[in-house]
């Protein structure tokens, strides 16, 4: 039999094709299209076809190969076809399968009220990786160079250069880095939080973690004041804890703050009247805050005669066991379904 009429033969076999299954529809493929298939064989063949037929039976093969595929693929799109007119044809009226719902977590659940809170107070997101440099965790943030929070007790460093710190490599022990970033790239007015995770080389108890989660603030522009840090603190605390919730500010001292404080609120437990959670003193902290130094403006390319800042930061973990009454930090990251379930409501 002549090439011509093999091809002709063939392309009527491949416009009667039929597949009821996945399978079937394989082996047709196999058959006509893979390698040792028909439509190869007979391509094959054609090496042989006199120069005066070449053309001819050149656009008969393209056109059979391309008919081939044409069939397959409509073939396999009926048959997905048919499959989604089957769940089409389910009862959507009848009682739904008792599927158990999911929970957000609850630094998640955390994160993302404070998140709100703030944002609604004029603050925007900022982002930055985990894995830093020594330059915008440490350098940047005014830290001296023999600062303890470089040495290895408290840092997990990646790479450690002894005699070169600006080449050390790390993982950030807080998103203070997130603000130096934002600072390099952002002239004033400038007004961000930074959530994140940050890791610190700390033994795991109860009370401490080696990786938890913190939500850092930054507010940089003209006459930036200290009262205006305190009425911000305020209407957060308020936001999160109830509106009767009361603030204070004791000194304190930061590297990247000047003056520095660390903020309480009054126990929600009891009111401020004392009690075992607040360890009978009335108040709860919170967070460390303070007004940015100079310095680190400076070392962040702003002008510090021109402008001022504050920032502060906070713990999710702590905010998280002061609104939940979690007491032990592990039961975060130990993925226990009971723990879990309990925050099914606050969702």
């Amino acid at each position: 039999m002549q090439l011509k009429e093999q091809i002709q033969e063939v392309l009527a076999q491949i416009n009667d094709l039929k597949a009821q299954n996945e399978k079937e529809l394989e082996d047709l493929r196999i058959k006509y299209l893979s390698k040792k298939g028909i439509v190869v064989s007979l391509m094959n063949e054609f090496r042989n076809v006199s120069a005066d037929q070449k053309r001819e039976l050149g656009i008969a093969l393209n056109k059979l190969k391309t008919e081939a595929q044409n069939k397959i693929n409509q073939l396999r799109e009926s048959m997905q076809n048919s499959n989604i007119s089957v769940d089409a044809d389910l009862d959507l009226t009848r009682t739904a399968y008792p599927i158990p719902l999911g929970t957000r977590h609850p630094i998640s659940l955390v994160r993302n009220e404070i998140i709100d809170i703030f944002t609604r107070l004029g603050f925007s997101l900022a982002d930055g990786p985990e894995v830093e440099d020594d330059l915008h965790v440490f350098t940047k943030m005014n830290f001296a160079a023999d600062h303890p929070a470089r040495d290895m007790q408290d840092t997990f460093f990646i790479e450690n250069s002894p005699n070169d710190i600006a080449k050390n490599v790390i993982l950030r022990s807080h998103t203070s880095s997130v603000q130096a970033r934002v600072m390099e790239h952002q002239q004033p007015p400038i007004r961000v939080i930074c959530p994140g995770r940050v890791y610190r080389n700390e033994t795991i108890t109860a009370r401490a973690h080696c990786f938890f989660h913190q939500v850092e603030g930054l507010y940089v522009d003209k006459n930036v004041s200290f009262a205006d840090l305190k009425q911000v603190l305020l209407l957060f605390a308020q936001e999160m804890f109830g509106k009767d919730t009361k603030i204070r500010l004791r000194p304190s001292y930061f590297p990247f703050t000047e003056p520095s404080a660390e903020m309480d609120i009054s126990c929600h437990i009891c009111g401020g009247k004392g009690c075992s959670f607040c360890k009978n003193t009335g108040w709860v902290e919170i967070l460390g805050c303070g007004m940015v130094d100079p310095g680190v403006l400076e070392l962040c390319g702003i002008d510090s005669k021109k402008y001022s800042g504050y920032a502060f930061g906070l713990g999710i973990e702590r905010i998280t066991n002061l609104k939940y009454m979690v007491k032990d930090l592990r039961l975060f990251s130990e993925n226990d379904e009971r723990f879990l379930d309990e925050f099914v409501s606050a969702n």
